[in-house]
């Protein structure tokens, strides 16, 4: 997909990566970086950006969670938008304002953020009418909607609609396709054998599917499904969304350190 000129008066998107992009797969980033100039945006990486603060706030702790949000607001404040690949993060975002009750002037700040927060794929088909232009793909496919993107922030039909763009590209019925995969960020961790035994159903569906990528909008989603699929030793490469729509779909995840 080729980097096109982007006209001054586009608007301007600051790209939130997240700690799992960052860290895991910089890939999903670099992809959502090339789809959003090839839709027309001018796209900034605010260096000052760091963790969205979901872990300390979903445990509880909004005293520890408030000095994120503070930092994240005052990155990101400035640009028309913010664009996240990950329904989880831009919805955590858009809870900044619950932190702030008895602060007007940052709950005002959040306010406006979250208002112009959007997870990456519902940005491209609500916002900018994007389709990917020449991507392809020939494989069959399944996707799995994260909970946090399609309950906090209604994204279900726009991947759909991005895909089903993508040359050579069938996308497959999945059973229990909003289910939770049992990653539910520290959920893992704190339970996992309950976790376990929710991927491992997931894990049956995807490969009862026939399809031969698994495709997702949240990074940890993919990476604990992919993880299970790789112990059960099976041949389903998993994929962002992004990467398949960016032409960037190479090594899948997880193929990093097998």
């Amino acid at each position: 997909m080729a980097k096109r000129e982007v006209p001054s008066q586009a608007p301007r998107v600051g790209l939130f990566v997240t700690c799992l992009v960052d860290a895991m797969r910089p890939n999903v980033g670099f992809a959502a970086l090339r789809l959003l100039e090839a839709a027309g945006c001018r796209v900034e990486i605010p260096r000052a950006q760091t963790c969205c603060g979901q872990p300390a706030f979903n445990s509880g702790a909004d005293a520890a969670t408030r000095p994120i949000a503070r930092q994240t607001i005052e990155a990101f404040e400035n640009f028309d938008y913010v664009v996240v690949p990950s329904g989880s993060c831009g919805g955590m975002i858009k809870k900044y304002p619950s932190l702030f009750a008895d602060d007007p002037n940052w709950r005002a700040r959040a306010e406006s953020l979250a208002a112009r927060t959007y997870e990456l794929l519902s940005f491209l088909v609500d916002v900018q009418g994007f389709r990917p232009p020449n991507a392809a793909c020939k494989a069959k496919a399944a996707y799995h909607d994260s909970c946090a993107g399609l309950r906090e922030l209604g994204v279900k039909a726009q991947p759909r609609a991005l895909l089903a763009a993508v040359d050579g590209l069938e996308l497959v019925p999945l059973a229990g396709e909003e289910t939770c995969c049992g990653f539910g960020g520290t959920f893992c961790v704190k339970y996992g054998e309950i976790s376990n035994a929710i991927v491992g159903e997931k894990t049956e569906n995807i490969l009862a599917s026939g399809a031969d990528l698994l495709l997702g909008g949240d990074l940890g989603c993919l990476l604990n499904m992919a993880g299970k699929l790789h112990r059960q030793g099976a041949k389903t490469r998993v994929f962002h969304a992004a990467e398949i729509l960016a032409g960037m779909g190479e090594a899948a995840i997880g193929e990093e350190t097998t």
